[in-house]
């Protein structure tokens, strides 16, 4: 009989392994691992992405991790850039490998190189990187000078990265320290001395969707695909490795959502209590993307545009039992929440407890004003 539990003790358990509730005192390279990576478009957002998961923290504590090798910097989940730790990071990239889009005709025909080119391309690229940190104008000027690749300097220019993606995947490459406003690029190994090797996708798959599952579970394969690579990964090979990893799957009825967590875990979520928690989480945060704005468990259908705003922007949001209530930004010595009206009443003490929390993190004071939206 498949056991039967509420969407309430499924987001209390998510909250409590995302260390939201209650909030932890883990390393910083162990949150961004329980969160499975951490988008860092915007590196203050992956900052206090991290710090709000920390009872104690201190601004720069993600650079010195990504200093001291203990995490990496990398185009991953979605072709977005993550934060990583280098232990775990290669069972992502092997899946988002496979799914192999630089031998789709659309993308050979735009950025003009074959598969057979791209490989080559991974062979100059680990050259020119090794034992270096280069700009990307060093890089691209190292590689447009080999034979055969002066016709693709424009696309290593772009900064959307489209063209050094798969070369990411693929373990090639990760992002080095910033030069001012200039990013730079190096070999993973020489950004981190814990840096595993990127296995064959058949071995990747069962780790990382555990990993996945055990941060934003009960889901299913399409939950896993779309926080992957927004369905990009072909659907049959997705199904065969969720089959494979069946045996350590415990599925559960979830408020008549059928779905999976690891057997390991099955008890502990049916222990969970409906949390009251009230958490300030930055934009781009983990607890929205891995499950994604679409669902409607975590972000309201009717309050999507809020959230998922213009050119990508994911806003800061108001999480009040695991689900978003609302979204806050800072404007000079103010916290503003627009709290959503249909959320009921506001939890006023609950949002002064974090808005003293964050003026702790970010080391100012910070008063509430609330709306309503």
């Amino acid at each position: 009989m498949v056991p039967n539990v509420t969407w309430e003790q499924a987001l209390a358990w998510r909250m409590r392994r995302q260390l939201l509730d209650p909030v932890g005192d883990r390393p910083v390279a162990e949150v961004v691992r329980r969160l499975c990576g951490v988008q860092a478009q915007v590196a203050s957002s992956a900052e206090l992405a991290v710090r709000v998961r920390r009872t104690t923290s201190k601004a720069g504590d993600v650079a010195r991790a990504l200093s001291q090798g203990r995490l990496i910097k990398t185009w991953a989940m979605r072709g977005t850039l993550h934060l990583l730790t280098p232990e775990d990071a290669g069972a992502f990239l092997s899946v988002l490998a496979a799914g192999r889009m630089w031998e789709r005709p659309s993308w050979q025909s735009w950025f003009g190189i074959t598969p057979k080119q791209l490989d080559g391309l991974r062979v100059v690229v680990r050259e020119v990187l090794d034992g270096k940190v280069l700009s990307r104008e060093e890089l691209v000027t190292a590689v447009v000078a080999r034979r055969g690749f002066g016709h693709v300097g424009d696309a290593l220019r772009s900064g959307w990265g489209s063209l050094l993606k798969p070369l990411a995947w693929q373990g090639d490459l990760c992002f080095g320290p910033s030069r001012g406003n200039r990013v730079t690029f190096m070999r993973p190994e020489d950004a981190s001395s814990r840096w595993v090797d990127v296995p064959e996708p058949d071995e990747a798959a069962p780790i990382a969707m555990a990993a996945y599952l055990r941060s934003y579970g009960p889901s299913t394969v399409h939950g896993f695909s779309n926080w992957l690579s927004r369905g990009r990964t072909p659907k049959q090979r997705l199904r065969r490795w969720f089959d494979e990893l069946r045996p350590r799957l415990a599925e559960v009825d979830v408020g008549g959502d059928r779905a999976y967590v690891l057997k390991e875990d099955l008890d502990e979520l049916r222990a969970a209590k409906p949390t009251r928690a009230v958490r300030l989480v930055p934009g781009f945060d983990q607890f929205v993307m891995g499950p994604g704005t679409d669902d409607a468990h975590v972000v309201p259908a009717k309050r999507r545009g809020a959230v998922s705003q213009q050119s990508g922007w994911i806003a800061p949001v108001v999480l009040a039992g695991g689900v978003v209530r609302g979204t806050w930004e800072v404007e000079r010595d103010r916290v503003t929440v627009a709290w959503f009206k249909e959320a009921g009443a506001v939890p006023r003490p609950r949002l002064q407890a974090e808005v003293k929390r964050l003026s702790t993190i970010l080391d100012r004071e910070l008063r509430l004003e609330v709306s309503l939206a």
